[in-house]
């Protein structure tokens, strides 16, 4: 795919400065932390994260800004930013943030690990955090004129399989028609998840028979939802596998690590799980079990400082490493900068839903083309914010 430059008649002064500053010896300084949180009109009742989203912009006295956001409820995120100074372990991020310097991307990050430690490790703090972290290598790459890819060591793939992740229709019939539709949009894998997959087997099958009539010969995928027991789980994994699936995401609740690894042991088909995780305390425990086939790290959860640990525990530890992301073209282009530095990569998640949040924020159209998605090349994430767009569905701004 094409990423074409921006047209800057339509962005503000922050939006457009790409600039590299003169003097790279300068100490650049963060002077702003805003959060923007955005909301399409219509929220419905579905496991739909590109309904809104929590957008985090820092800016520097270089002029230069940064751009992330976080997979999460956008007002936990921002209490989280913008709470006051507690105690030294108990601070909002603006407060620990503020007159730092963007291009120290691992003292940052473990400075606000540090003074955040009451607010828990596993969960929200984390991927506000990961927002931040998103923006500040979003000012590196801008800074030094290289795209984050480059100074995550470097891309080993130019374009990735990418597959129209997408939720399952009310009945195996629905289900079809939405993987005939994208399998006609050049895509030649599809993912279907969620409701209604749990309600009864006979529901669970017809989905997938569904499912498999509608994409063909192509790649499958099955996102559970989270909604079996351990042993009803490996029952549908092996019903399942008569349908040549390509895993079987999330059958369990997100925290049995201990049914993970019974699972997985015994599965006839590949196990994949990691979306909800937020930094490597989370991971720790699926890594060092191998609880799984597949690692789902979502950018918008973890960062890059994070996701670049996560890769190498993956590798070494001979699974496979996935993206999840279902928001912005903001966690799509960062999600591609990481996944094509892994050497293992071999799928692309791609959010299909038709949304003006995943459509429309960013000037860059990031999506895939006949069924191969291009990692972007321009510095730092390489999108712009289509500040029309941010308008449009500002509900909340705090700085």
């Amino acid at each position: 795919m094409v990423f074409p430059e921006a047209d800057s008649s339509r962005q503000t002064a922050h939006s457009r400065s790409t600039i590299i500053p003169q003097n790279r010896n300068e100490h650049m300084k963060i002077t702003e932390i805003v959060c923007q949180i955005l909301r399409v009109p219509s929220i419905e009742a579905k496991t739909a994260s590109s309904q809104d989203a929590c957008i985090i912009r820092v800016r520097t006295d270089t002029g230069l800004e940064g751009i992330g956001e976080a997979d999460a409820s956008p007002e936990v995120i921002r209490s989280i930013v913008d709470a006051p100074f507690s105690h030294n372990i108990a601070c909002g991020l603006r407060e620990i943030l503020v007159g730092e310097n963007p291009l120290e991307t691992e003292r940052v990050w473990q400075k606000m690990y540090r003074r955040t430690m009451y607010f828990g490790r596993t969960s929200v703090a984390i991927a506000a955090m990961a927002a931040v972290d998103l923006a500040l290598w979003d000012i590196k790459g801008k800074h030094f004129g290289e795209p984050i890819h480059r100074l995550l060591g470097g891309k080993q793939h130019e374009s990735i399989k990418a597959y129209a992740s997408i939720l399952f229709g009310q009945d195996g019939a629905a289900t079809a028609d939405i993987g005939r539709k994208f399998i006609a949009a050049g895509y030649q894998a599809v993912k279907f998840g969620w409701e209604p997959m749990g309600e009864s087997k006979a529901v669970d099958i017809d989905l997938v028979r569904g499912a498999r009539e509608g994409v063909g010969d192509a790649t499958l995928l099955i996102d559970a939802g989270c909604v079996w027991d351990t042993r009803t789980a490996l029952q549908r994994a092996h019903a399942f596998a008569d349908f040549g699936i390509e895993w079987l995401e999330e059958p369990l609740r997100e925290d049995n690590i201990d049914g993970y690894v019974w699972l997985r042991d015994r599965s006839p088909v590949p196990i994949a799980s990691g979306e909800g995780e937020c930094g490597r305390e989370a991971f720790r425990p699926l890594l060092d079990r191998h609880a799984l086939d597949v690692y789902q790290v979502d950018l918008s959860r973890n960062g890059f400082t994070e996701a670049a640990y996560l890769r190498a525990r993956i590798e070494e530890i001979g699974a496979r490493p996935c993206n999840h992301f279902y928001t912005s073209p903001i966690t799509a282009a960062a999600s591609l900068h990481w996944l094509s530095t892994c050497r293992d990569a071999f799928l692309f998640e791609d959010c299909v839903e038709d949304s003006p949040i995943r459509n429309e924020l960013c000037h860059e159209r990031v999506q895939a083309n006949n069924g191969f998605i291009t990692v972007p090349d321009r510095p730092g994430l390489g999108v712009t914010l289509n500040e029309d767009i941010v308008s449009k569905f500002l509900v909340s701004e705090s700085s």
